[in-house]
């Protein structure tokens, strides 16, 4: 099972990549803890998580092949 994240905004610049493909992640909160791990400043970064377009707000199972997409917040006018 692989997770293909995409990065927008802040996010992108605190990781340095817009996109990453990361293996063996059963769910949501396992991704945003290796994620943490891997950038320590994005534990301080407020964003969404949409899984496969929807936005989703609680720990999430993921299987097969999953598109996530963190996106920070944003304004509108």
């Amino acid at each position: 099972m692989q997770v293909h994240l995409t990065l927008f905004g802040q996010l992108a610049d605190i990781t340095g990549r817009t996109e990453m493909i990361l293996h063996d992640i059963p769910d949501t909160e396992t991704l945003i803890k290796t994620l943490n791990e891997m950038f320590p400043s994005l534990a301080n970064a407020k964003y969404a998580m949409a899984l496969n377009k929807k936005v989703i707000k609680e720990n999430t199972i993921l299987t097969g092949d999953n598109n996530i997409a963190l996106l920070p917040p944003f304004s509108g006018g």
